[in-house]
């Protein structure tokens, strides 16, 4: 099938899924109302097959050092997959299956399938990565670009992780753990009982982003936008927390975004 965009409606929730931009959601509007950044950084973009960032590029694929391109000087960041055009898979009036092979500059061979699934209140986001050839490192996530401001108050965020990874200058955990700390953030953090977010714009929506996932970045430090990323592991994370995948154990992770209004 074609790598056209692809729009999804479930009620008043239309989603826009962008195959030939990444597997990206392009946007989530309800009753009209935009909820994700437009512009140069926006939507919500697939983090595969390593979130944030890798240490000066590099991992430890058993016995060999791998380099990935430094998208992110000193560090590669976000994986490979949101740089090329996926393929779809299937569509329905409310959801959308989306292939990518994993490639050069990756060194392993596997696939990643993505599923978009809307219904009136929510939008779940489903990955996988599996190999059918030799085992490898990874990572999955999902980056939103949510808009700070829907023409009301700033959006509040609210959430309640056991802790805070320590960041380094380099922007890296250092591998301590810390009392979660008052923002802006560009962190990471863990939550145990998986993840659990609440975005509110005061007298117009409530967003609560969940996963079972461990882990989540926060990144508000851009004055439009808010991120609240879901992922398997924290930054640099195919360094100090590897999950492999195998052909007998694929990677697989998913996040619901559900919605009411105030």
């Amino acid at each position: 099938m074609s790598d056209e965009d692809i729009t999804l409606t479930a009620g008043d929730a239309e989603v826009t899924v962008q195959p030939g931009n990444g597997g990206r959601v392009g946007g989530l509007r309800i009753g009209g109302v935009e909820l994700l950044r437009q512009g140069e950084r926006f939507g919500c973009f697939p983090m595969v097959p390593w979130c944030g960032r890798i240490r000066d590029g590099r991992f430890l694929d058993g016995a060999e050092v791998r380099q990935m391109p430094l998208n992110a000087p000193p560090h590669a960041i976000h994986g490979t997959v949101r740089d090329g055009a996926w393929r779809t898979a299937r569509t329905s009036a409310d959801e959308a299956v989306l292939t990518c092979e994993l490639a050069d500059p990756w060194p392993h061979p596997g696939l990643v399938t993505q599923i978009v699934s809307l219904t009136e209140d929510a939008l779940t986001l489903t990955m996988s990565v599996e190999t059918y050839q030799s085992s490898f490192p990874a990572q999955i996530g999902w980056h939103p670009w949510f808009n700070r401001n829907l023409g009301g108050e700033d959006v509040t965020l609210d959430f309640d992780p056991a802790w805070q990874e320590e960041r380094g200058a380099d922007h890296l955990p250092t591998g301590n753990r810390i009392d979660p700390e008052p923002g802006p953030w560009d962190d990471c953090f863990g939550m145990p009982g998986g993840v659990e977010a609440t975005l509110t714009w005061p007298g117009q929506l409530e967003l609560r982003v969940t996963s079972r996932q461990e882990w989540a970045v926060v990144y508000d430090e851009q004055e439009a936008a808010v991120c609240v990323e879901p992922q398997t592991g924290p930054p640099n994370g195919l360094n100090t927390s590897p999950h492999l995948v195998t052909p007998l154990e694929p990677l697989e992770a998913a996040t619901t975004w559900s919605w009411r209004r105030l």
